[in-house]
């Protein structure tokens, strides 16, 4: 049998072999122009009443009838909120709701009143981030009852190269990263990734 005198990939056929492998990983950095995904993002943001707490957020606590214990709290590195007469309340990785319990439970062990009532109110969210063609793309602080126009004018707007009136939204569900085809007018959540693509010229 006559060996091959031949290697099996050809000098010319190396380059194209050698693109082809780099195409994929770069793929999905920074690239704007592309499709937008089958799947429509959802009209509520009913997730955002399960916001999980995290260091550095802030919070507002009122305890009714008592304005000494009421007031704004910032998360601490360790995540504890610290109230005068009370000290430090554990407050990250649960809801606001729960917090409010929580510090109900502490008002009451401690023996400072007997029936407290106490609400919570998210003042500080985990950013969210636009990409893409905007002409101000990067990390922007979150604000309740934000949408993904409201989203783009924090980004200085969208840019001549931009597709408007729709985005890819960027979203982790249930510890998984999901993209959507979003509107403008489309809640956005904290932690949200708006990316704006490129127009096909």
């Amino acid at each position: 049998m006559k060996p091959l005198s031949k290697p099996l990939l050809s000098k010319s056929f190396l380059p194209v072999a050698l693109l082809a492998a780099l195409a994929v990983p770069l793929a999905g950095c920074g690239r704007t122009v592309g499709t937008f995904p089958a799947e429509r993002a959802p009209m509520t943001t009913e997730s955002i009443q399960g916001y999980l707490l995290e260091p550095g957020n802030r919070v507002r606590v009122t305890v009714f009838n008592e304005p000494n214990l009421s007031g704004d709290f910032t998360l601490d590195p360790q995540g504890n909120i610290s109230i005068p007469l009370v000290g430090n309340v554990p407050a990250s990785g649960i809801t606001a709701k729960v917090l409010a319990r929580r510090i109900e439970d502490v008002l009451k062990r401690e023996g400072l009143l007997q029936s407290p009532a106490v609400a919570t109110e998210v003042q500080t969210f985990r950013p969210f981030y636009v990409l893409g063609e905007v002409r101000q793309p990067g990390e922007f602080q979150y604000s309740s009852g934000m949408t993904v126009l409201s989203a783009v004018a924090r980004a200085g707007g969208y840019d001549y190269r931009a597709i408007v009136g729709e985005v890819v939204l960027v979203r982790v569900v249930d510890g998984v990263q999901r993209e959507y085809r979003a509107s403008e007018l489309t809640p956005i959540i904290p932690g949200d990734i708006v990316r704006v693509l490129e127009r096909r010229f």
